[in-house]
Order: C-alpha cells, then structure tokens, then sequence
C-alpha cells in the first residue's frame, strides 16, 4: 500500500519548483521560489532570478518599497536598530531570557517574558504574543505565519485553578517556543522586515500604543476585501467594496488540482501528528516518567539495603544504588530533553497543519469571490441587454406614435380611456403597434387610471394604514416608466463598470495569492524536511548519552560486584580457564 506520506504524492516541491498553476481565468504560470518571487504595486508577478529587458529587476537591481508589494525585496538600508540587528548575520538570534511575575497596569498579577533583541529589551505578556500573531496574519494573509504555543487546555487549568498561570513547566514549555516562534519569523525574507515585528520587540512602546497606531488602525475588518498583496492600500476600496464575500464551504466550479493536492497532503499530514503521533509521544513520556520515578525509590531502597550489611556486600549494594540513581538522574535528563527535541517541535508542527489549511481555505475563498464575480458580471450584463431592448422597443413605439400625429408625452398608452381625435384608418395600427409593444415590453407602457378619478371610500376607524398603503402604491404606478427604466439602464451599466473593476482586481489577488502561498508552501517543505532531520538527530543524540551515563555507572557498579568473594559452594574460576578453551569449548591439555 502506498503511503499518503510518500514524497511522489508530496504536492510541496523541495528544489523550490511547482507545476504550472492553471485554470481559464487568470492563467498562472509556474510559481518561483520565494525567494525569488516579486509583485509589482498592481500585483503582477515577476520573477526576479531572471533579469529583465530593462533590467529593473536584474541581478543588481531589486525593488525597494513595502515588503507586502516586494515580497523578496530588501529594502535599502535599515528601518532600525532592530532591523539593522536581525539582518546583521546569520548568528543574529532572539532569546527570551526570563519569565517574570508582575503587576504592572493590573490588579492580578501575570508572567511577563523578557525578550532580548542585541542590545534591545522588552516585557511582553503571552496575550499581547497572541494579538501580535493575529496582525501577522492579516497583514500577510498569503503567507504561514508561525504558530505560538497552545493555551492551557480547560481541564489543566480547572484542575490548577490558580496556581495554573504559575505552573514552571508551562512557563518554561512557552519560554522555549515563543523564542522559536520569534526567531522564525526573524528568519524570514518577508516577515523580518515588517515594522509593527520590529515595534514588537522594542522596549520604547507598549502593545497598546502600537495596537492603537497605524498600520493596524488601517486594517480592512474583511481581509477578503482587501488587496492580496497590500490590505493596507484602500485606493481601489469601492472596487473592492463590490466583491462577494464566500463561505469556505463554497464549492468551485473549475478548482485548480495542485491546491487541491496541497489540501488534501496538509490534512492527512495534521492529521498524522495531531493523531497517532502526538498520541504515541505522550504515551512514551509517561512510560518514561514512570520508570524515572521507579528508578529513584529503588535506588533509595538498595542505599538503605546496603546498611543493613557489611563485608564487600555493603559496598557493591551501595555501589548498585549509585547505578540505579544514575538511570533515574539520566532519564529525567533525557525526558527533559525529548520533550525540546522531539515533543514541543512535534506539536509545532501539528499547528502547522492548521495554519497551512486556513492560508489553502484564504486562497480557495478567493477563487470563489473569482467565480462569483463573474457570474454577478455576467447576469448584469444579461440585463443590460434586456433593458436596452426595451429601450429600443419604446422608442420604436414613440416614433410610430409621432408618426400618426399623437403627442408623445409618454412612451405609454392608457388602457382606459379616449384616445383623441385620429385620422382615418390610423386607429387599427396604432392599436396594433400597441398590442405588439405590449407583449414584448409587459406591462411596463400601462399606467393604471389617476388616483384622482377613483371612487371615494367611506373612511373607517382601521382604515389609516390601509390609506397609507394605498397612497404608496399609487406614487409608485405613477412613476414614469420611461424615465425609470432609463434610470434603470443607467444604473446597471455603472454596477457593470465596479463590477468590470472588481473583476480585475479579483483576478490580480488570485494570481497574486496563488504564486506567493504555493512559494511559500515550497519554503515550509524545505524548513520542515530540515527540521525533521534536526528532530531524528536529535533524538539519536539524547539516546545515546542517556546510554553512555547509565554504561558509566553500570561498569563502575561491576567493578564493585567483582571484588565479592566468590560463592562458597563453587570452586573459583581459573583465570586461564577462559584462556585455554579451544575452538570447540574443550579445554586444552599438555
């Protein structure tokens, strides 16, 4: 059977490379890598590892502006200290150096993290870590932002209650992955140049004030409404404005097949490492918490053993003892250990899971508005079409009517009514021209008899809504339908012209979405493949010290156990007994 995880089912390529992206409108070409791709400001795509004609993207020449239009771009010079300091090297690292309990601006107190960027440092707390994520997302919506450290389920909490936000190992698990979290997004071409990233990790401003500050007082409240490449840029809002908004649930009519792979490979892959895998590791650590504490009352139990005795005894117990709680201190060592090596980035990555669904579920919600667009486009266009045959209908209609001497006041006949004066043998083609009009525009050239020639009705007590009601209805049939139906044409064809507009840019976001996300899915392959070869290396190396430690004292409790006397009832063992022994066990004679 062929695995779900066999890199030929493996939509995320490893060299960078993707198969063409294709569908009717807008045709993709084949997406670069990240590290290459680049976005003019419309959101067109240009690949910057090859020169151009002009050469404004050549191999010395790379655009400068803001990184959510220039994806791979550096810009000239540094925004910072900060900036200048994460760019500074390959060795330029952010270390989270304490966790600190405070009071600060509240009544409870709560950890505060201690983050040290160079010779920066700042105090942030884990809700204003989480804020911090959900501004990344919206302000790179195509892009897989790193995930932070889950909450606290309810049970642990319910069962902590208030010693929960004390917890050292929580403290300590968070201090670990917020550092990775961090540090991720420093390492990233796109991310590491972000301005609010750079406001975070000062010490000169507060969450609040940069929450409270622009750009994320310009956030759009519906990133599907929002340019793909900038929802900063609120120049084509009306165009925007006129897009649908799609569930996710909403079904494609011509979905694109890699996404399709993609979506398929993340879920199974989730699902792999939230399931049995996360499953399997808990299982291990408990088994190995259990045989740590075992370990430790049996080393207690031979120390004390060995004082009940004397001789050689005595010492070779205690000596036993000694192993014994060699194994207990190396296991706790190695559980310790395999919960940073293994555990922790084991969960990261099951985070990844779902981060990489909702980014494919951004994308998919964007071929919908696509689809959407078109068909709200297409069916105004159809009654465009409609409204200006009855135009032309009506003034064919006016034009016979002018033609037999009728005054044309309105494009509409009375049903009831004199008709005036005509001459002879006109009447039966105006009727016919009328009848003929009728049919084809409706009841759109009657207007019903004025309201003033209708019979009075005796007022009733009930009869003031009824009068209301009756009211508006008449100054609806009086208007004109000529002049409405004009009004009406003129209306769509301005709808047309947003939409026209909206569609534009709706192909230009899924380009734009479609070339960056499948780059940056390449990118995570390469970092996950990494990552878990970093992963397995790992585990071999905290296996094989935790066997090197226990070899140690086990060979050191052999020595002991060596120097007892032998039992009485056995003859001792020659030394040249093991010597003397021939190739078939037989021992050798003179």
């Amino acid at each position: 059977m062929t695995s779900p995880y066999d890199d030929t089912l493996n939509p995320f390529q490893e060299d960078g490379s993707a198969s063409p992206l294709t569908f009717d409108a807008p045709s993709l070409v084949s997406t670069p890598s990240i590290e290459h791709v680049q976005f003019t400001p419309d959101g067109t795509a240009v690949d910057s590892s090859q020169s151009t004609v002009n050469g404004q993207f050549g191999e010395h020449s790379k655009p400068t502006g803001n990184p959510a239009v220039y994806p791979s771009a550096r810009p000239a010079g540094f925004k910072n200290d900060i900036d200048r300091y994460l760019h500074s090297g390959d060795d330029a690292e952010i270390l989270i150096v304490d966790a600190v309990k405070t009071t600060e601006n509240s009544s409870s107190p709560y950890i505060v993290y201690v983050i040290r960027t160079g010779n920066e440092e700042t105090r942030r707390r884990y809700s204003e870590f989480e804020a911090f994520r959900n501004v990344m997302t919206k302000l790179y919506p195509t892009l897989i932002i790193p995930p932070i450290p889950s909450k606290q389920s309810l049970g642990d909490y319910a069962v902590k209650q208030a010693k929960a936000k004390e917890d050292a190992a929580l403290i300590a698990r968070r201090k670990r992955m917020l550092q990775v979290f961090l540090n991720r997004i420093s390492r990233h071409d796109i991310l590491s140049t972000e301005v609010v990233f750079h406001r975070f990790l000062s010490g000169d401003v507060s969450w609040a004030e940069i929450a409270r500050s622009p750009p994320l007082t310009l956030l759009p409240k519906n990133i599907l409404k929002a340019p793909a490449h900038n929802p900063l840029d609120a120049s084509s809002a009306i165009a925007y404005a006129a897009l649908p908004s799609p569930s996710a649930s909403a079904t494609l009519r011509q979905p694109d097949q890699r996404f399709q792979d993609s979506e398929v490979f993340t879920s199974r892959f989730a699902s792999h490492l939230s399931g049995n895998m996360e499953k399997v590791t808990r299982r291990t650590m408990k088994r190995w918490s259990e045989y740590s504490h075992d370990h430790a009352e049996l080393g207690a139990a031979l120390n004390a053993f060995s004082l009940s005795e004397s001789g050689n005894l005595a010492p070779a117990i205690e000596r036993i003892g000694q192993a014994v709680d060699a194994t207990y201190i190396s296991t706790a060592r190695l559980l310790q250990d395999f919960e940073q090596v293994w555990t922790e980035p084991l969960h990261e990555y099951s985070q990844f899971g779902d981060i990489i669904r909702k980014l494919l579920q951004y994308r998919h919600q964007k071929h919908v508005q696509y689809e959407l667009t078109l068909d709200s486009l297409e069916t105004r266009r159809e009654n465009l079409e409609e409204l200006e045959k009855s135009e032309i209908e009506a003034r064919r209609l006016e034009a016979a009517l002018v033609a037999v001497g009728v005054r044309p006041k309105s494009a509409s006949v009375p049903a009831t009514g004199h008709r005036g004066e005509q001459p002879n043998g006109v009447e039966g083609d105006i009727d016919d021209i009328v009848a003929e009009s009728r049919s084809s525009l409706g009841q759109s050239l009657s207007l019903p008899p004025s309201p003033a020639v209708l019979p009075r009705r005796n007022k009733s007590p009930s009869g003031g809504l009824l009068s209301a009601l009756s009211h508006s209805i008449h100054g609806m049939m009086d208007v004109d339908p000529e002049a409405a139906r004009r009004s009406s044409i003129s209306k769509t064809k301005d709808a047309i012209s947003h939409l026209e507009d909206a569609q534009h840019l709706s192909a230009q976001d899924l380009k734009y979405a479609s070339s960056i996300i499948q780059a940056d899915l390449d990118r995570f392959q390469r970092q996950k493949v990494a990552d878990l070869r970093e992963m397995c290396i790992g585990m071999a190396r905290i296996h094989l010290a935790w066997c090197k430690a226990n070899l140690e004292a086990w060979e050191a409790a052999k020595a002991e156990i060596a120097a007892i006397e032998p039992h009485p009832n056995k003859p001792p063992l020659r030394p040249a007994a093991k010597d003397s022994a021939g190739p078939s066990g037989a021992t050798a004679t003179k």
